[in-house]
């Protein structure tokens, strides 16, 4: 399956910081400021930006001007496509050992019909 994510690598390696997580977690109430954000994390607000950037160029979150405000949000897309690769390897790995299992299944009763 191929991905529709300009860059998966980014997106992942942006949602591999638990703090950008947590931004993440934080944005999925709405939209919200910078300052916003930054309240309840014991890091700087310059460390907030740069983790802001790291997801806007992931493409998880957008930005956008409104006045002297850099409101953010959860960026449509992204996350649904990860979400559709992540589903794509989840539905391989089950048909996997859905095999696995008929063939343990049938060495099973194999053994079985041996020792009988």
């Amino acid at each position: 399956m191929e991905s529709k994510i300009p860059d998966m690598d980014a997106a992942f390696a942006a949602l591999s910081d638990p703090t950008r997580r947590a931004i993440l977690d934080r944005l999925s109430g709405g939209e919200m400021t910078v300052s916003e954000i930054a309240a309840p994390f014991p890091i700087s607000q310059p460390a907030i930006s740069h983790h802001l950037k790291v997801l806007e160029g992931a493409g998880l979150i957008t930005r956008r001007v409104d006045g002297q405000r850099r409101p953010c949000r959860l960026a449509g897309g992204t996350l649904e496509e990860l979400e559709a690769w992540l589903d794509h390897l989840r539905r391989a790995l089950t048909a996997n050992y859905a095999r696995l299992d008929a063939v343990l299944a049938e060495e099973m009763q194999k053994d079985r019909s041996q020792k009988d």
